[in-house]
């Protein structure tokens, strides 16, 4: 890396990058997640470098950028996944309605059930379509009885749009479900704790063009009740589901803003390079 490239890196992380938060967030209302300087290292091997994003209800923020870019290894950090790793170690300032996720009082079941995570392989457990949704709830104390926990599980499945598909089969097992039918079950347990911001680590990448767009159409339809962050690796639809884009390179956050500003005029060359497909 050039002395030029990571001045220009260091760029996006200098004192201004409070006000250009700022200005990018300008009647968005307060974020429901804030970043600040954060690194993440593996053993020796830093893998994130003095990231600062905002992540807030009103607005769909993907996360883009070549493979190992980091993107999914900074998404990690927005509900402490990374604690899983031992090696994995993380700086900076990372905050959910202004609360330090990573103090020590912390719980971290808690934390989870309030950023609950999609994975990039639909993951559902080996039970029922109903107790897939219903696990949570129980666990987390989220249901006084059984009428109560009935209402959770059609709820979500609701605004999963799989309760016209599985409402006559709910004791059938969430793993018989198409990929497709899978990764919603899996967004509908995310959403049956009440969450407050839900990450989707590539959530259509094993998906069919079909299923990617009901999960597309999804995103869409639960904007704003909840704050989402996507990591994908497919531009359009990074373009298609998002109002906030962020752009990777080699563990830095090279460009974030506006997605249509992003994708037609961005800032730094690099953006524009990656876009219009010269690397990556």
């Amino acid at each position: 890396m050039t002395d030029m490239q990571t001045a220009e890196m260091a760029d996006n992380n200098s004192p201004s990058t409070e006000s250009t938060l700022s200005e990018i967030s300008a009647g968005d209302g307060p974020p429901k997640m804030t970043t600040r300087n954060v690194n993440v290292f593996y053993g020796e091997k830093q893998a994130i470098k003095d990231v600062s994003i905002d992540v807030n209800m009103d607005n769909v923020t993907a996360f883009i950028g070549p493979s190992g870019c980091g993107k999914s290894t900074f998404l990690r950090c927005l509900n402490r996944m990374n604690d899983t790793i031992p090696i994995a170690k993380v700086t900076g300032d990372i905050t959910l309605e202004g609360e330090d996720i990573y103090a020590p009082q912390m719980d971290v079941v808690q934390l989870r059930a309030r950023v609950g995570m999609v994975f990039q392989k639909p993951n559902p457990f080996p039970k029922s379509i109903y107790d897939n949704i219903a696990y949570g709830p129980k666990i987390h104390g989220l249901a006084t009885g059984k009428e109560e926990l009935d209402q959770i599980v059609e709820n979500s499945l609701q605004r999963a749009g799989l309760w016209g598909e599985v409402k006559d089969r709910l004791q059938d097992s969430g793993t018989a479900l198409s990929g497709g039918q899978q990764q919603r079950l899996c967004i509908a347990r995310a959403i049956a704790v009440d969450p407050e911001v839900i990450l989707m680590d590539e959530p259509c990448s094993a998906l069919d063009p079909i299923a990617t767009a009901k999960i597309e159409e999804l995103i869409h339809e639960i904007r704003g009740k909840y704050a989402i962050v996507i990591v994908t690796h497919n531009m359009q639809q990074a373009a298609r589901v998002s109002q906030r884009t962020a752009f990777f390179h080699l563990g830095t956050l090279v460009e974030y803003g506006v997605t249509s500003d992003i994708f037609t005029n961005p800032v730094q060359d690099k953006t524009r390079d990656y876009i219009t497909g010269r690397y990556g």
